[in-house]
């Protein structure tokens, strides 16, 4: 599905990530930690097509990203669903226009019990009218959570999901990822939150990747 060969990443200064290797196959669970600044949105970035590697290469659906066009990337990213961290919506928008982007952007159509259902299922079915400056920080994190399944992909990769919420909150997000993951979906988050994986081990078999020294590494048991 993803997989990376070699890949190495700079941004002028030195290698943020160097020799990485990743395969994420079809449904499987990950999360990626490491400290703030050490290259877990590079990764998640890379993964999805947003940036291209300095050395190496990256692959979505067995095709290699460097060689791609902007619209085959736009075309493999409706395969791949991103939470990013500060999810951003659209203010003047209501809340249900917000989740159903992608699907407009895509120039397909909006089928609004398909729509009224996803919100139900993020618990936010209530709040499908409100503007997103109405909404708490949980309620934003699940509206995001939706928007980025709405259409339906292969993959959900979420960059710090839980950073700015409660724990109580943290765990119906991990609660729905874990859903998904159940329903066939790979799943890659990126926290540096050790108590949320912990949780999440208890629900899904779970690995645990850690960026360290550059590269990224199985973590071991010390979690």
């Amino acid at each position: 599905m993803i997989e990376l060969e070699n890949v190495s990443h700079n941004y002028g200064g030195g290698d943020l990530l160097t020799d990485v290797n990743l395969r994420l196959t079809p449904g499987s669970f990950y999360f990626l930690t490491g400290p703030s600044g050490a290259g877990k949105s590079t990764f998640l970035k890379l993964c999805y097509g947003e940036l291209r590697p300095s050395g190496g290469v990256v692959r979505l659906f067995d095709r290699d990203a460097g060689t791609m066009t902007r619209d085959d990337v736009a075309r493999a990213r409706r395969r791949i669903g991103v939470v990013h961290q500060d999810c951003q919506f659209l203010d003047h928008l209501p809340l249900i226009e917000n989740v159903a982007l992608p699907l407009t952007a895509a120039g397909r159509d909006v089928a609004q019990t398909d729509l009224d259902e996803l919100l139900g299922w993020v618990g936010l079915r209530g709040q499908a009218a409100s503007l997103p400056p109405q909404l708490s920080g949980g309620e934003r994190q699940r509206a995001a959570l939706a928007r980025a399944v709405v259409m339906a992909p292969d993959v959900v990769l979420a960059d710090e999901p839980t950073g700015n919420i409660d724990w109580d909150m943290s765990l119906r997000l991990l609660q729905l990822l874990t859903e998904l993951n159940r329903m066939g979906k790979t799943i890659l988050i990126a926290t540096h939150d050790l108590n949320l994986i912990r949780a999440a081990k208890a629900q899904v078999s779970a690995r645990v990747l850690r960026i360290k020294d550059r590269r990224v590494q199985l973590a071991g048991a010390d979690l």
